[in-house]
């Protein structure tokens, strides 16, 4: 049984660990100097190497709280800081707002912030098992499970099975223990079964646009079915959409009680108000734990943390605006279908039909080497607009727009396939550009 520490961070004992953290320290620093990086995997790697345990000795201590998930984990990270930090001292929040997801980033977060009695920490899909065993979470957020990174990420069935068992060994509440609060997605038949093992669970409607991974029934391979309300059942067992604590409808937040609260946010798109409405339940039982207020004095609301939310308006760098030529920029990042499936939802939403549509797509270490999920994205729903393909797989890309009957030109470099854009472009409309991970990096670089 886990006992929950107070929220006081407790400084590393022992020779081995206070090396470590030097280490992790030093290493960043030296990493930053060089121009070799952020310095926020490098030191973490070498800690790690000095002392296998940093991670549980840097976490001890603070109330800490999970996001993982395939889609929106550091967009939810952010707005979860962001809530618990409040108007309060937003340096007893610490996060690995980098998006440096793997245990290494998260020693190096950690031990950049000593003194923060709170962390969020995005986490990798396949790594929750190990920070959940590591780190002794208040909360863990779930978001979605499907297919990415073919050439890493382990099949999705199997990361639902790794997950169904690390969230069924969580600590009960009781004797001395708070427990641990999952609160996951209903509207994913994966994370819906991962996380029925879990003694505490509130579940949230907040929406899923990709059901391609989740078709056959994961406890019985059975056919899962999907009704237009969002409602979702095997054809054959009774493995079905979970009872809601809270439904996202549009741009409100529908409590089970019946009350609706408005999610007025600047970050767009259905997906993100579906980001936010995880992160203000999650807030909830962190910020009564830590003895958060509401202006009448009672305890925290979830309209006073879907307020503080609206204050964020991009996320390093995604959904923010540049300006080339004269023209909007809007940077959009996009890694894997049902990803790539949302930004389009959100160019229906948001976006300007005769806006210029540029798409740039790699396939590093970061991005995951294989392509072949190109075929599984919907580009047929592009078709009329004008489109330009880059990024080092640029021909792969212009061979699937092909397919899809996308009039589309392929540009080497992003910099050149936006000023092509803008030069098919007579009226100063805006530009949308998706690109994977490093594409997005390339153009934010470049610019």
């Amino acid at each position: 049984m886990t006992v929950r520490p107070t929220a006081r961070p407790l400084p590393p004992t022992g020779v081995r660990a206070s090396v470590a953290v030097a280490a992790v320290s030093a290493v960043n620093r030296l990493s930053r100097a060089l121009g070799r990086g952020s310095g926020t995997v490098a030191g973490g790697r070498a800690g790690l190497a000095l002392d296998p345990g940093l991670l549980t000795t840097l976490a001890r201590g603070r109330r800490v709280a999970l996001v993982s998930g395939t889609n929106g984990k550091t967009t939810t990270t952010r707005l979860l800081a962001t809530a618990l930090a409040g108007a309060g001292d937003a340096s007893s929040v610490v996060t690995n707002e980098t998006g440096s997801n793997m245990p290494a980033g998260h020693v190096a977060a950690l031990a950049d912030a000593p003194d923060a009695t709170v962390a969020v920490l995005e986490v990798d899909e396949g790594y929750l098992g190990r920070l959940i065993e590591e780190t002794h979470p208040e909360v863990v957020v779930l978001l979605n499970l499907s297919r990415d990174q073919l050439d890493r990420i382990a099949e999705v069935r199997m990361l639902v099975d790794r997950w169904r068992n690390a969230l069924g060994r969580l600590p009960v509440a009781g004797a001395g223990s708070t427990g641990t609060l999952v609160v996951a997605n209903a509207d994913d038949p994966m994370v819906a079964y991962a996380a029925g093992t879990a003694p505490a669970v509130r579940w949230i409607g907040a929406g899923q646009v990709w059901h391609d991974d989740a078709v056959g029934c994961p406890a019985c391979g059975g056919r899962i079915t999907y009704a237009d309300d969002s409602r979702w059942a095997c054809d054959r067992c009774d493995f079905a959409r979970p009872a809601v604590a809270a439904d996202v409808v549009g741009d409100e937040l529908v409590l089970a009680d019946g009350t609706r609260h408005p999610i007025r946010i600047a970050l767009p798109g259905q997906f993100n108000r579906a980001n936010a409405a995880m992160a203000a339940i999650a807030a909830l039982p962190l910020l009564e734990g830590v003895g958060e207020r509401g202006a009448d004095g009672g305890p925290a609301t979830i309209d006073l943390v879907l307020g503080r939310l609206a204050s964020v308006t991009e996320v390093a760098g995604r959904f923010s605006t540049i300006s080339r030529a004269g023209h909007d920029v809007r940077l959009l990042l996009a890694k894997n279908p049902a990803g790539w499936t949302a930004i389009f939802d959100l160019l229906d939403e948001t976006g300007d039909a005769g806006s210029p549509v540029v798409l740039s797509v790699n396939a590093r270490i970061a991005d995951g080497l294989d392509t072949s999920w190109l075929w599984d994205v919907p580009f047929e729903r592009l078709a009329g607009r004008s489109v330009v393909a880059t990024g080092d797989r640029r021909l792969d890309l212009g061979v699937r727009l092909r397919y899809a009957e996308v009039d589309h030109d392929v540009v080497d470099g992003p910099l050149a396939a936006l000023d092509h854009a803008l030069g098919r472009s007579d009226a100063k409309v805006p530009v949308e550009f998706l690109g994977n991970y490093t594409a997005f990096a390339d153009l934010r670089r470049a610019r």
